[in-house]
């Protein structure tokens, strides 16, 4: 198994393409949009030339693993010769359903299909396709060059061969792969989505500031970034979604967004990714709070 289709080439497939390279992987990089693909290239490179400035990669090896991505813009193409495929689209179920049907259609019947989704049900996605025993959730963590954790999630009809290759296969990048069970928000969300929902209420309820939360929780609880600067890392507009899903599967008022968060989304503040959410990223106001409207 060394030619591996990503699809998606935003945050996380540019980071996904960019593990599997590093280790050797051919891998053909799919976007609709040939922007999305030139940007997320360049970040692989400049990814890669931190590696080089820290001595942990050389020129060579750099080229190297450039040279085994090829970008796309077209599924089917980008998928002839894939034995695996991990999409790494928007968390969305309509646009996930329709990329697998259109896998399942492109691929031959022994390649497996996987789903960086941080939420939504291997099973449902699954069912989109005539081999759901050959339909797995691999959810890896951001930023996903560095961090170790892969979630394996086990679809309903999930074959035991599947799940083991795709187990050695995250042993082969480094990774240290957990199997879990297919429930919404799995186990990294579903326990780390409500405790950074409880901080935006907290901060919603006047409880205490965005520095004064993280700042409790970096260094009361050890924890390496604070709670509302992880969640403008992660996307406000993720964690909405992902809270959505539970909260559609659970029918669990614990899980209900804040009214903020879904407000601050409504308002385009997302965090790292449009320049301003808990925290101003611009760059003459480097860590600033945000305004104090969207506490409203």
């Amino acid at each position: 198994m060394k030619n591996v289709a990503v699809i998606g080439a935003g945050t996380m497939g540019n980071g996904i393409a960019h593990t599997f390279a590093q280790s050797g992987f051919k891998v053909q990089l799919i976007d609709v949009s040939e922007d999305a693909l030139k940007k997320g290239i360049q970040t692989i490179a400049k990814n890669l030339d931190r590696m080089v400035s820290k001595e942990k990669i050389t020129e060579q090896q750099k080229t190297e693993i450039l040279n085994n991505i090829t970008p796309y813009t077209n599924i089917k193409d980008g998928v002839d010769s894939a034995t695996l495929v991990v999409e790494a689209a928007t968390e969305n179920l309509e646009l996930k359903l329709n990329i697998f049907k259109t896998l399942d259609k492109a691929c031959s019947e022994s390649v497996i299909l996987a789903t960086n989704t941080s939420s939504i049900s291997i099973t449902q996605i699954a069912a989109a396709t005539s081999r759901p025993e050959r339909v797995i959730g691999m959810h890896f963590m951001n930023p996903v060059p560095i961090m170790k954790l892969v979630e394996i999630i086990r679809g309903y009809n999930t074959s035991d061969d599947v799940s083991n290759t795709i187990m050695e296969l995250s042993k082969s990048l480094g990774k240290i792969p957990v199997e879990v069970n297919d429930y919404p928000g799995f186990v990294a969300n579903r326990i780390l989505m409500p405790m950074l929902n409880e901080s935006i209420e907290t901060l919603y309820n006047g409880v205490a500031g965005v520095e004064e939360i993280d700042t409790v929780m970096k260094l009361g609880m050890a924890h390496p970034m604070g709670p509302l600067q992880l969640a403008d890392f992660i996307g406000l507009d993720v964690c909405l979604s992902i809270l959505n899903v539970m909260y559609d599967g659970f029918k669990n008022p614990k899980y209900a967004p804040c009214p903020l968060l879904v407000n601050m989304v409504r308002a385009g503040k997302l965090g790292i990714k449009s320049g301003e959410g808990f925290y101003d990223y611009a760059e003459s106001r480097k860590a600033e709070k945000v305004s104090t409207q969207f506490l409203k």
